[in-house]
């Protein structure tokens, strides 16, 4: 059902622009749909786009210290989003990418990210738990233009860090427009295979008695649901201001782990951007 309010093809086209501006860093209560919103109609609306689409900026995010935590810290760094036709990408919402498949109505492909680990000296409830290196991530991800409903899948796997496979099912859609104001709401699940929940919810012998935690071994599992927002506000001509917020509640067994103090965690992304078309 398309939304009330007419949508604007030259809103669109922009707000797809901006869809970068949110730092893609794993984990994170930010939906992985967040980091690439609406880019799937870049096509459908502009099927010859410029050779080169460049956009920079600044922004900062407020993300939880780790997941499961009830802290929160502000971390601000630059806004890049460098695309060659609809084939390539450098994005640090995206990572570093490539489009093997894409039309109208869908692209698939591979991409670089990375997932910043956990440091036990970032917070005083993880002593003893040890570190969760930071690591690259390889992403396979498709989406699915079901207008104006899109649906994606995502896996990713980390070059040590958790080591283990988490992956993401999200649908999302455009619910306001206008030629200078567009958002973008969705939701999602989240899997994760047992090295990956032992790695971050997991209280090995060593761990327990380190940090007095009682011994925990989740299996693999459904590990979070969330809904989040992707507002862009288009104030003068090349310039865009850009707000995304997430929220996610952990189950499953991520929910059950003792090293998790809050279950339901939030993050808020704010940015600035320049678009070089």
């Amino acid at each position: 059902m398309l939304p009330t309010r007419p949508l604007s093809l030259a809103a669109i086209l922009l707000a797809t622009g901006v869809a970068g501006a949110a730092h893609a860093q794993t984990p994170s209560p930010l939906g992985e749909w967040q980091y690439s919103a609406g880019i799937v109609l870049k096509q459908r609306f502009d099927p010859h786009p410029p050779h080169w689409e460049k956009l920079i900026g600044f922004g900062g995010e407020m993300l939880p210290r780790f997941e499961g935590s009830d802290g929160y810290y502000f971390e601000p760094g630059p806004t890049i989003d460098i695309r060659y036709r609809n084939l390539a990408f450098l994005s640090t919402g995206e990572g570093l990418g490539v489009n093997l498949l894409h039309n109208d109505n869908y692209r698939a492909g591979v991409a670089l990210t990375y997932d910043l680990g956990r440091q036990e000296g970032n917070d005083i409830h993880l002593r003893g738990l040890g570190d969760v290196s930071p690591a690259p991530e390889f992403k396979f991800f498709g989406e699915y233009v079901f207008f104006p409903v899109i649906v994606r899948a995502d896996v990713r796997n980390g070059f040590g860090g958790h080591g283990g496979w988490i992956g993401d099912a999200s649908v999302y859609m455009p619910v306001a427009g206008t030629q200078k104001f567009f958002v973008f709401v969705g939701g999602s699940v989240t899997m994760a295979e047992d090295v990956y929940m032992e790695h971050n919810f997991g209280v090995d012998q060593v761990q327990h008695q380190k940090s007095g935690l009682p011994l925990y071994s989740p299996g693999g599992g459904l590990k979070s649901a969330g809904v989040g927002a992707n507002a862009t506000w288009i104030f003068r001509d090349h310039w865009f201001f850009d707000t995304v917020v997430g929220a996610t509640e952990l189950l499953g067994p991520a929910a059950g782990s003792p090293t998790v103090d809050e279950k339901f965690q939030f993050a808020l992304s704010l940015s600035l951007a320049y678009d070089f078309r």
